[in-house]
């Protein structure tokens, strides 16, 4: 059975989306198993293929892509412990001033504060026109997303940067002890 989902795209990220010579596009096709059909001039993207679950991951990377993201970084969610979310800066303010603003917080001086958090959830952040974009392991998702709504909510950036610190330790904790708890009896 065949399915289709359409969506939009800005016309500046429809290059992106499509690639030199088409390289991105056909790469995507391939990967996916679903056919893209991109309108140029209206920014309208219709994804086709048989498979559900497949078309509903193409249609997340195209969201991706088409909110700031590189491909490459895109492709992450082909990978199932990997998640995009997708935060409106419009929730937070509706004056495009404070929304630049917002958007400074965020990046930080010299990138310094979207360094940190991505570094910090193992992720990436992107900011784009009037969103955020979170692209991260599935497990770290929900501390990027917090990190960023208490940063937009106003919270110093020296207690968001302790508190990213304090979770980024309790994950290399957890993951050490799950790589001890996998290991065969008498391997320690």
């Amino acid at each position: 059975m065949q399915h289709s989902h359409e969506l939009r795209v800005p016309r500046d990220r429809i290059a992106v989306l499509i690639g030199s010579d088409g390289e991105t596009k056909k790469r995507l096709e391939v990967e996916l198993g679903v056919k893209l059909q991109v309108d140029s001039k209206e920014g309208d993207i219709t994804l086709f293929g048989d498979d559900a679950i497949m078309l509903y991951t193409g249609k997340e990377i195209v969201r991706a892509v088409s909110r700031g993201f590189n491909p490459e970084t895109a492709l992450l969610l082909l990978k199932t412990d990997y998640a995009f979310e997708l935060i409106d800066l419009s929730d937070y303010s509706k004056h495009q001033n404070h929304q630049q603003r917002l958007k400074g917080r965020i990046i930080g001086s010299q990138g310094k504060t979207r360094h940190i958090i991505e570094e910090a959830t193992e992720g990436f952040v992107c900011v784009y026109g009037k969103t955020i974009g979170v692209i991260a392991p599935v497990e770290n998702i929900t501390t990027a997303k917090q990190a960023i709504h208490n940063l937009l909510s106003g919270s110093p950036h020296s207690s968001v940067y302790r508190w990213l610190d304090k979770k980024r330790r309790e994950l290399k904790r957890e993951q050490a002890l799950g790589a001890l708890e996998t290991r065969p009896r008498g391997e320690y």
